[in-house]
Order: structure tokens, then C-alpha cells, then sequence
């Protein structure tokens, strides 16, 4: 499915192919203090942007990178800096409505204070890291 997004100023917008309306909720520790909780972000096959001289970048670690706008501060991406693999936050589009929730990652730092919906599929941080050949030791 193509989609298209901004940033909360529109000074940063984007054409994305492909993108995985399933998503994940991640609770990773970088993610929580990036997002100030869980994050949401769908996959996509490919992204054009426009305005990307407002993109920063923000080497989070060895293997990914997190995306914003410089004037606005809206979050707009996880990226794995090895590909082209961008995972847009579902806030960012403008049309949210069909993106389904269908798992969460990093369960074993979630916070106890809150619970999704039972029936997602739920991931270690280990787990999901093994799915793109990474280990706890790469971040």
C-alpha cells in the first residue's frame, strides 16, 4: 500500500510504497525515552521525503538510527542503517486509520504499568533481535 505522511510543522513530508499496515508496539528502553512510551512504526518498502534537509538523524546504535524533524521534533522513523529499511511512525501518516496493531516487541523491559489487548504476538528483545540476524552484543 502507498502512503504519505509529515511532520507535525510539514516541513518534512514523505511518499512511502509498500508499507505493512501491521505493526508493532515496541517497548524497548531507547524507544520508550524517544516516544515517552511504547512506539509505532509500520514497515514500508521504500520512502521518498521532501524537506529531508530538516531530517536529523540520531545514531541510536550500532545497527539503527532514529529520524526527526530538526524544526518541529515530530518523531518520523526507525531506520536500519545496514538497508534501506525504514519503519515510519504511524502518527506521521495522514491517514492512520487502517493500521492494525498485531504484536509487541521487547516485552521483557515493558514497563508494568500498562497492557495491550491480549492475542498479539509478543517478543523478547533477544527474539526480535535473532529475526534480522543481530544479538543483544551488536547494540
Amino acid at each position: 500500500m502507498d502512503k504519505s505522511g509529515r511532520c507535525l510543522c510539514g516541513k518534512v513530508s514523505f511518499a512511502a510504497t509498500g508499507v505493512v499496515l501491521h505493526h508493532h508496539a515496541c517497548h524497548c528502553g531507547m524507544c520508550r525515552r524517544w516516544a515517552g512510551g511504547p512506539a509505532f512504526a509500520a514497515a514500508t518498502e521504500s520512502v521518498s521525503w521532501h524537506g529531508a534537509e530538516y531530517i536529523s538523524r540520531y545514531a541510536s546504535s550500532e545497527w539503527g538510527e532514529r529520524g526527526f524533524c530538526a524544526n518541529c521534533g515530530s518523531h518520523l522513523f526507525f531506520h536500519f542503517v545496514s538497508g534501506d529499511d525504514y519503519y515510519i511512525t504511524v502518527g506521521a501518516f495522514d491517514d492512520d486509520s487502517d493500521f492494525r496493531l498485531v504484536g509487541e516487541i521487547y516485552i521483557d523491559t515493558q514497563p508494568p504499568g500498562y497492557r495491550f489487548a491480549e492475542g498479539l504476538e509478543r517478543l523478547t528483545g533477544d527474539d526480535f533481535l535473532a529475526r534480522y540476524g543481530l544479538s543483544p552484543d551488536d547494540s
